[in-house]
């Protein structure tokens, strides 16, 4: 890979991309699962931008990483280190933040993370399987784009409204076994499929992630609009963030991101 100035002002520690079946990291999703395991995707990702705090590209917890290990991620086991991050970043929370975060930022690649809460309370994935090879780093580079929407606002919670729907759960955690399964394919039209469900899956389930007084912008009708012209799309994170939309072709406005698929 190319040098790249912003890349290096940023700093060696990652970022994290969640793609479908975000939220069934959480125990309180996952429990209510009735076909477990439910599974999600992360990928490790480089990008060329300096990425919005609170946008959904783990930020928060990549700060945690930078003050622990002194910002760069030491050699050691990966599962070894996503519990120390882990315990790092939800020491004295109320609301802890889902193991999916640590895992992107440490798992370098692809990976599908597959949770049960009768594994380790779902805190934890019950298995963790990569995509290192770089002609599908390569495929999924191209065919994901970023258009920046808006970091969710102080204050915001996607938790007031919970209609946790086993039916709409088991959903979720198939939403992220068909976005591995599309990415493994490079399918492009089967990736966006997921993207689409696993959006209709958080409408449902947790409806402030996408509908709440403090967002000042409709992100549903956003949402549809990009779905309508292109194979799929979802957010990055509760409330906005960035829009990725899964296409072969160009979107307008559109940041990319490299895939890191071998541990620098």
């Amino acid at each position: 890979m190319k040098s790249n100035p912003v890349r290096h002002a940023l700093g060696p520690i990652p970022y994290r991309l969640q793609l479908a079946g975000g939220w069934i990291d959480q125990p309180f999703v996952s429990r209510r699962n009735p076909h477990p395991p439910g599974a999600m995707v992360v990928v490790q990702i480089e990008p060329d931008f300096r990425p919005m705090d609170r946008s959904g590209l783990a930020t928060g917890t990549r700060a945690v990483a930078a003050r622990l290990w002194k910002n760069r991620i030491p050699r050691r086991p990966l599962p070894q280190l996503v519990r120390e991050l882990y315990a790092a970043e939800n020491q004295g929370k109320n609301s802890p933040s889902g193991s999916q975060d640590m895992i992107g930022l440490i798992y370098p690649g692809i990976s599908r993370l597959d949770y049960d809460f009768d594994v380790e309370g779902g805190v934890f994935p019950a298995r963790i399987e990569s995509l290192n090879d770089p002609r599908t780093a390569r495929w999924l580079e191209r065919v994901l784009h970023l258009l920046p929407v808006e970091p969710r606002p102080a204050g915001y919670s996607p938790l007031g409204r919970k209609n946790l729907d086993p039916h709409w759960i088991a959903r979720l955690g198939q939403s992220g076994r068909d976005c591995f399964d599309a990415i493994r394919r490079r399918d492009v039209h089967a990736l966006g499929a997921s993207l689409n469900l696993n959006m209709k899956c958080w409408e449902i389930l947790l409806p402030r992630v996408v509908r709440h007084p403090l967002i000042r912008i409709d992100l549903m009708a956003l949402l549809q609009a990009y779905q309508r012209r292109y194979p799929g799309a979802m957010f990055s994170g509760c409330g906005g963030g960035y829009l990725i939309v899964a296409s072969a072709e160009p979107v307008p406005g559109a940041l990319q991101v490299a895939v890191r698929a071998r541990q620098s």
